[in-house]
């Protein structure tokens, strides 16, 4: 494959700031147990950290605040996370809140995973509008799962575009670009390392 050029890693910068390109991330941790009566104990309790998505904002005091709503928009306290919820998540700072929707769901013996994709906040009546940083094509994947007695974490970040075209962006265009920029050279990297860390560590 041919490698990109300054020149033109710079211009694909610049499309992405402009909202016009995508980038895709992945963050990744694991764990290898001595057998596999430890490795499947341990999977089980990582699925179970994986779908109680209000769990994860006690990850560390920089991390960022999640809160888990169903189909409706009414607070779900406990219970895993379902396909249709919805998932408010709260970063450090005076930031909007931004907002993400389950789309896909999948629980299998030695996999889970979930999928979200930003969304409306589901108790505003703001139409057309996207209350996230990123723009609706792109999607997350919280993932984990256990390949012979390792067990391994992802967080998948796909065709991540920053949300500043209208209306999607709505009168969030500035701080959406602001946003996903840090996210993207700083915090991101802690926020999903922190958790994929957790995942794995039991």
């Amino acid at each position: 494959m041919k490698r990109k050029t300054i020149v033109e890693k710079i211009r694909y910068e610049s499309k992405v700031v402009q909202g016009e390109a995508t980038k895709d991330s992945i963050y990744v941790s694991y764990t290898t147990f001595p057998d596999e009566l430890t490795s499947g104990n341990a999977f089980a309790s990582s699925v179970a950290k994986l779908l109680n998505v209000n769990g994860w904002s006690a990850l560390s005091s920089i991390a960022a605040d999640f809160a888990l709503y169903d189909t409706v928009g009414k607070a779900k306290p406990a219970g895993p996370v379902d396909v249709g919820d919805f998932i408010q998540i709260v970063l450090p700072g005076p930031t909007p809140e931004n907002w993400v929707r389950v789309i896909h769901k999948t629980l299998d013996k030695k996999l889970a995973e979930f999928t979200v994709q930003p969304s409306t906040d589901p108790m505003a009546s703001k139409p057309g509008q996207i209350d996230h940083f990123f723009n609706q094509e792109a999607r997350s994947t919280f993932r984990v799962e256990l390949v012979s007695c390792t067990l391994r974490a992802f967080q998948i970040g796909q065709q991540e575009g920053i949300n500043n075209q209208q209306p999607q962006a709505g009168e969030r265009a500035l701080i959406n670009t602001l946003i996903a920029e840090t996210g993207w050279l700083f915090y991101q990297k802690i926020q999903w390392k922190l958790l994929t860390d957790y995942l794995v560590n039991v």
